[in-house]
């Protein structure tokens, strides 16, 4: 039985990334704004049952499909395959086998895409498939399929065109059915099932086991999951194979969208009849091949339907804004930019592949237009903040004067609230925003997170080139990563640009941490995340640079300021 594991890194587990930034940002607040008060002071689930694991199925070789026949004398309601075969059927878009061996895919290649190694994208993974079997295989909730059919050799029967196939089973009180149609320009497969066990029409689900999508790409086997849309409430949710690691989790509803995904494709299935769906989640372990220590996983698997008889279209596909939009509007969802910061996430993807389809015509400068254009738009109110920076500068030994004349009180001490007061009566003196260091930070904030979320969940971004850089979407594959390196470098020498006239000793020595703690949150963040966070460190640079020529702070900061607090009468 698996181990419950909890799997990080998952764009559907929201909203982990997003706050693990928010509260990176809010301490670095806390440090800049926060220590120059304190510390030059002194003192200070359901149930579930438990469902068989499906039979492995062996590949078989690849021959030519015969007409199905009868076995010699078998009785007349008898329909079984002579022999194992495959149906081979090709497409605009797929390249797909099926066997008559349970009627299920042994394999499905989207033939415009590549998987990380830059070979056809193939979505059935051999690893999973030998342990737990095949797409399509019958899949029951919470009993064996007694007898289980997934073993036995259906009838083939292609139709005429090529795009598609019916597969049937019978004998005595026992029969299947499966039937897939493909579409030769469209990711949507119509697929129908009937299952009768012992005279008895038996509810069932088609699996997709094994894991799914690129299986090949950094982390594959954790970045899965499945995913339904309820019609009645339009949410969309997803589960993780850590939610279903000890036991089958079932859902049941009027969904409309109901499957398995990735980051970038997804094999749901559409219920367009408006009927209960059943969806199971399930978590296969086994060694996938994304893991570079070969040990067993935790891999997401999936079975849908639940009713005596199926009809379903299923999209099996990438998960592209405009294919999901021309296969049904409600699909859009599916690419999930964020809870919190989708509002900033969708345009910020909209602009980047205007300036790539429109000018640049390669992503990584995209997004270094993009970063620049956004950091121009922001100038003013960082050439506001770099100001009352300096000022802050400049009222650094009357800030110190304050600070040793109320050295040593505790913050519950009463004097605590008059020290307060005559600091920020010194601030309003000289006109200085006490947050104003904060602020440049704070407004890259929802930026960091919308473009973490477009290089998440955006196909466009999928192996998208930039000079070394392979696949922005992902890490550097090379060992030493050079983009988080030359980021902390820069990060580093911004730090040490920026003015720090009369801080304290301990604030600078904090400060000095500051580069290590985004080495620390960037080195296996993704590329062209890393690449817009170095883009934004050099215009700071560029900006800080200019700015001091212009306006150079004084050397010698007044020190003959006194403030009088009045006292309440």
């Amino acid at each position: 039985m698996a181990q419950e594991i909890k799997l990080p890194g998952s764009p559907n587990q929201e909203p982990g990334m997003e706050k693990n930034l928010l509260i990176a940002f809010a301490l670095m607040g806390v440090v800049i704004f926060g220590t120059q008060y304190f510390l030059p002071q002194t003192d200070p689930k359901p149930v579930k049952q438990e469902a068989p694991k499906a039979a492995p199925v062996v590949a078989p070789a690849a021959v030519e499909v015969k007409a199905a026949a009868s076995p010699s004398g078998a009785p007349a309601a008898s329909v079984a395959g002579a022999k194992e075969e495959i149906v081979r059927i090709e497409t605009d878009l797929y390249r797909v086998e099926l066997s008559n061996k349970g009627g299920v895919a042994t394999s499905w290649i989207l033939k415009k895409f590549k998987d990380s190694k830059g070979q056809p994208l193939q979505l059935v993974q051999t690893a999973g498939t030998e342990k737990v079997g095949y797409p399509f295989a019958i899949q029951m909730n919470g009993r064996d399929m007694n007898p289980n059919l997934n073993w036995y050799l259906f009838a083939a029967t292609p139709t005429a065109d090529g795009l598609g196939v019916e597969f049937r089973y019978a004998n005595g009180n026992n029969r299947a059915t499966k039937s897939f149609r493909f579409r030769k320009d469209q990711y949507v497969v119509d697929v129908k099932s009937e299952l009768v066990l012992n005279g008895v029409p038996t509810g069932h689900n088609l699996a997709w086991r094994g894991g799914f999508g690129d299986h090949l790409a950094f982390n594959a086997h954790s970045l899965g999951t499945t995913v339904r849309l309820d019609q009645s409430t339009g949410k969309l949710a997803t589960k993780s194979a850590s939610e279903a690691a000890k036991s089958w989790s079932t859902d049941t509803g009027n969904f409309f969208i109901a499957g398995i995904q990735d980051q970038f494709f997804a094999a749901v299935a559409l219920n367009k009849v408006g009927v209960n769906l059943e969806l199971q989640t399930t978590s296969d372990t086994f060694i996938p091949l994304s893991d570079p220590d070969k040990k067993e996983q935790p891999n997401i698997g999936m079975a849908v339907g639940g009713a005596p008889s199926n009809q379903l279209a299923f999209f099996i596909g990438p998960k592209d804004l405009d294919v999901l939009k021309a296969v049904d509007p409600r699909m859009e969802q599916m690419v999930d930019f964020g809870t919190w910061f989708g509002i900033v996430a969708k345009p910020l993807f909209y602009a980047l592949d205007y300036v790539n389809s429109k000018f640049i015509h390669n992503y990584g400068w995209s997004i270094i237009v993009v970063t620049l254009i956004i950091n121009l738009l922001s100038l003013p109110l960082k050439m506001s903040s770099m100001k009352s920076m300096q000022k802050t500068a400049l009222i650094q030994p009357e800030l110190q004067r304050i600070n040793d004349k109320y050295k040593g009180i505790a913050m519950t001490d009463p004097r605590a609230a008059k020290k307060n007061e005559e600091v920020m009566e010194l601030y309003k003196l000289h006109g200085v925003n006490p947050a104003g260091g904060c602020l440049p930070l704070m407004l890259q904030m929802p930026f960091l997170i919308g473009f973490y979320s477009v290089l998440s969940v955006a196909i466009e971004m999928r192996q998208a080139q930039w000079f070394w850089v392979h696949d922005l979407s992902q890490p550097e594959t090379i060992p030493i990563r050079i983009l988080p390196v030359l980021m902390v470098i820069t990060q580093f020498l911004l730090q040490r640009m920026t003015p720090s006239a009369g801080m304290d000793p301990q604030q600078q020595k904090i400060m000095l941490f500051m580069p290590l703690m985004f080495a620390f949150m960037f080195y296996g963040a993704s590329s062209g995340l890393v690449l817009y966070w170095l883009t934004g460190n050099i215009f700071a640079m560029a900006q800080q640079y200019i700015f001091s020529k212009v306006k150079p702070v004084p050397a010698r900061p007044p020190s003959q300021v006194v403030v009088n607090v009045k006292k309440k009468k």
